[in-house]
């Protein structure tokens, strides 16, 4: 992944999360970074969790569970969506694949040691019915396509991820972001081309992009991804006991 690291400045989004939500357990990048695809004007998409006071959660007003800030760094935008540890636990519980990837990203801006902890939860978190998100997913970014006059690198990429990102999930047992590393397993030919043409521009139009060729393709990405939840050998539920245990220990020893 050596080719997506060399404009991110981990150190200044440290300090940028840092300023911003001094209670943050972690911060990873998302979003375009993350997937391999990254355009010169991409923003920086920072996810993660954060703790709140002890006293906060135990009585009768509830804290806020979700921060959104938003900025500028270096000339990039960045946009960052932190929830608070219990309710980001409660979506892991709940086969999110977007909070999977946010802990398994390895473009890990700060938190590590609490990401060591967290993860081994987290890989028994990786759920049969974590398809649902995925197919769920590819449906939305299908529909963008059929919106859009003319067909957008950045659609198909998404829509291609997901569908990768959700086989091998159901496959395999682990989550894989990023598209060229999924690629070498599943080499689609035409996806080193589409990831040049977004890596130029954000939104530059694929012209005379044939898009029946790309719609019969997802229509076989969207086969293959109901035949891995058919085949999948993955257990149904996550450790909702385990995880409640691990948020009250948290708690308790951060009080």
């Amino acid at each position: 992944m050596a080719a997506m690291l060399h404009d991110l400045d981990f150190p200044g989004l440290a300090r940028w999360g840092a300023e911003r939500v001094p209670a943050a357990l972690f911060w990873t990048v998302s979003g375009s970074h993350l997937y391999g695809f990254p355009s010169v004007d991409s923003d920086i998409d920072l996810r993660g969790c954060f703790l709140a006071p002890l006293r906060s959660v135990i009585g009768l007003k509830s804290p806020p569970e979700t921060v959104e800030p938003k900025g500028v760094l270096a000339g990039l935008e960045v946009e960052a969506v932190s929830h608070e540890v219990g309710k980001y636990l409660r979506l892991l519980c709940k086969h999110n694949g977007y909070v999977l990837e946010q802990i398994f990203s390895p473009l890990v801006v700060s938190g590590a040691d609490f990401l060591a902890r967290l993860r081994p939860l987290a890989t028994q978190c990786v759920t049969r019915h974590c398809y649902h998100h995925y197919r769920g997913f590819l449906q939305t970014q299908r529909k963008l396509m059929q919106k859009e006059p003319v067909v957008r690198a950045k659609t198909l990429l998404y829509a291609y991820r997901v569908a990768m990102t959700g086989v091998h999930l159901l496959e395999t047992g682990t989550v894989e972001s990023h598209l060229p590393t999924l690629n070498e397993r599943f080499g689609l030919s035409y996806i080193p081309e589409l990831v040049a043409r977004k890596v130029d521009a954000e939104a530059t139009p694929l012209t005379g992009t044939d898009a029946a060729f790309h719609h019969s393709e997802l229509d076989g990405w969207e086969q293959r991804l109901d035949q891995a939840f058919a085949g999948s050998k993955l257990p149904d539920d996550a450790p909702v006991d385990l995880l409640n245990e691990f948020v009250v220990e948290l708690r308790l020893e951060r009080s």
